[in-house]
């Protein structure tokens, strides 16, 4: 077991309750490079997608990380990743790929999803090293393609958002 793996084993990770919005808001906020929601989003996503998003939490019980997630209405068996976000003091310890694996799996189990759908700006090698090892642990492809461009977005200046699709999933 590595040093890693080691630190991990002494975190939970588990569905999100109302009472964790708060948290997952400062997480966001902290990690200065997700588009930050309003606290009420965070609240209502813990409320109404817990189903599609895992908490990594502390000894103490305390969220540390996020992946938030929901089904395609249109598409119910692709699972679409909304934000995976860690704590800084947690960082570099494999939180964020073992938040990702653990909430496909469930999803996997309960949904019966096949593939996977993140967006990630050109510039956020983190998600794209997240998301690309992701698919090469699971044997799934990776296709790109911009999903919104720049010119979408209406309040100021934004980055494309890249459309990242991976699979077939074989979990």
């Amino acid at each position: 077991m590595t040093a890693a793996q080691a630190d991990r084993a002494e975190l939970q990770i588990d569905r999100p309750s109302v009472a964790d919005g708060a948290a997952l808001w400062r997480i966001a906020r902290d990690s200065k490079t997700l588009d930050l929601n309003s606290s009420y989003s965070y609240l209502l996503w813990c409320r109404d997608f817990a189903g599609t998003t895992a908490v990594a939490r502390d000894a103490h019980g305390s969220p540390v990380g996020f992946v938030t997630g929901y089904i395609r209405p249109d598409r119910p068996r692709t699972l679409l990743v909304w934000q995976v976000a860690v704590d800084e003091a947690y960082r570099g310890r494999g939180l964020a790929a073992a938040l990702l694996d653990g909430l496909v799996a469930r999803s996997t189990g309960e949904h019966r999803i096949t593939a996977l759908e993140t967006t990630i700006s050109p510039g956020n090698s983190a998600s794209q090293r997240l998301f690309t090892s992701f698919a090469e642990r699971h044997g799934a492809d990776v296709e790109r393609e911009v999903l919104f461009d720049t010119g979408l977005f209406p309040d100021g200046p934004h980055d494309p958002e890249v459309l990242y699709r991976i699979g077939p999933l074989s979990l």
